[in-house]
């Protein structure tokens, strides 16, 4: 399986004016590939293909003076750009034919140099490496500094250097890495995503939810008010929407380490994990958006996926309209309705119901259910990483 393993780079000013110059001709290339395209549609003549744009916006561009500056970078660095662009083509394509999974691909769109966050890739072409110093050798940039937090598992495919919206600069590299298998267990677990607990298990535990935006909230409104005090396009401006980036970045990267390693804990605990599947995007059309993109669900719930199938672990996703909340995990019998802040309620069997916990435990025996379904449908799929289970009629 492909991973990506981000580490802090910190490259010298004279680098970081070199990747200046690198995110400046790629985003130059991307638009003038795209509106060549365009230009071609609007004129009625035939799709520019692959090839003849990179001749176009990369090898003749160099020859005119307008654009003799490209020939300053990498030209694996203007070619991913157009790869880029490729890419962006196909999903727009493949969306428009109903080919494409999932919600609808906007046609590519223009690059700004404003966009906070800049990123160009190197591909093995570009002949990048790691030294032996442990610095990061890029072609035409030098040897930049690196922060490692831990080894790469194999030598890496590709590297993109990306400069965030808080002045920050990574190095994201795609590597192969194998499946480790962790010792096999008996433990299993239903998972029920809230706003109140960010987690109840279906063993009973409830993890509370950080609300890390909530807790930055002062510091961030503080942060705000100071920026919309500047003048626009003055220095200090800059200094302020930095100061402001650099408030949401902690909030992202305290958020993000938190789903880590509740997501390594559950992965080692459990050999079958299963969770519901939410409409996240609709969720946050309610009054509830702000503490629903707060959570975090959407990224947890990938975490979980991806290091079950590295791991060896089982990983099952119920439908959403499954009833776990309605329904007695005791006799089964499914309640009329179950308004949201009805936090206990008893069952006509008698059986009384904490009603995350219950809605967990239904959710692992629904999970139980796809298992059983899956083994006898489809024995040959190890893991399963999907399933419908609706109530009976």
């Amino acid at each position: 399986m492909q991973l990506r393993y981000n580490v802090r780079i910190y490259p010298s000013p004279g680098q970081r004016q070199a990747l200046a110059k690198a995110f400046g001709c790629a985003r130059t290339v991307y638009n003038d590939a795209l509106r060549a395209r365009e230009q071609a549609h609007a004129g009625g003549l035939p799709y520019v293909s692959d090839a003849e744009l990179s001749r176009r916006v990369i090898t003749w561009a160099k020859k005119t003076p307008e654009r003799a500056w490209l020939g300053e970078v990498s030209v694996v660095v203007l070619q991913q750009a157009l790869a880029d662009l490729n890419s962006a083509y196909r999903n727009f394509f493949s969306s428009l034919a109903g080919k494409r999974k999932g919600p609808r691909v906007a046609a590519p769109r223009y690059r700004s140099k404003r966009d906070r966050r800049q990123a160009v890739r190197f591909t093995r072409n570009a002949r990048f490496q790691v030294t032996a110093g442990g610095k990061l050798r890029l072609p035409k940039i030098g040897d930049v500094d690196v922060r490692w937090s831990r080894d790469l598992p194999s030598e890496p495919s590709s590297v993109t250097v990306v400069k965030d919206a808080a002045g920050r600069y990574f190095a994201s590299f795609v590597v192969e890495a194998g499946d480790e298998p962790l010792p096999e267990t008996a433990g299993e677990v239903g998972i029920d995503l809230g706003l109140t607990h960010f987690a109840v298990l279906s063993d009973g535990r409830k993890i509370g939810n950080p609300r890390f935006l909530r807790r930055a909230e002062r510091r961030l409104k503080k942060a705000q008010r100071a920026l919309s005090r500047k003048a626009k396009g003055s220095s200090n401006r800059e200094k302020a929407v930095v100061k402001v980036a650099r408030a949401h970045a902690r909030v992202a990267d305290a958020r993000r380490d938190f789903a880590h390693k509740l997501s390594a804990q559950i992965i080692r605990e459990n050999q079958t994990v299963v969770v519901e599947d939410l409409c996240v995007k609709g969720l946050a059309r309610t009054k509830l958006a702000k503490s629903v993109h707060d959570a975090g669900w959407s990224q947890f719930v990938g975490m979980l996926a991806y290091k079950a199938a590295r791991h060896g672990r089982l990983f099952v996703r119920i439908d959403r309209w499954f009833p776990s909340s309605k329904m007695c995990s005791a006799c089964g019998a499914v309640a009329d309705s179950m308004p949201l802040d009805v936090r206990t309620w008893t069952c006509p069997c008698g059986a009384v119901h904490d009603r995350d916990v219950n809605a967990a435990i239904n959710i692992l025996a629904a999970g139980r259910a796809v298992i059983i379904e899956l083994a006898a449908g489809r024995a040959d799929r190890p893991n399963a990483c999907g399933g419908t289970v609706r109530p009976a009629a």
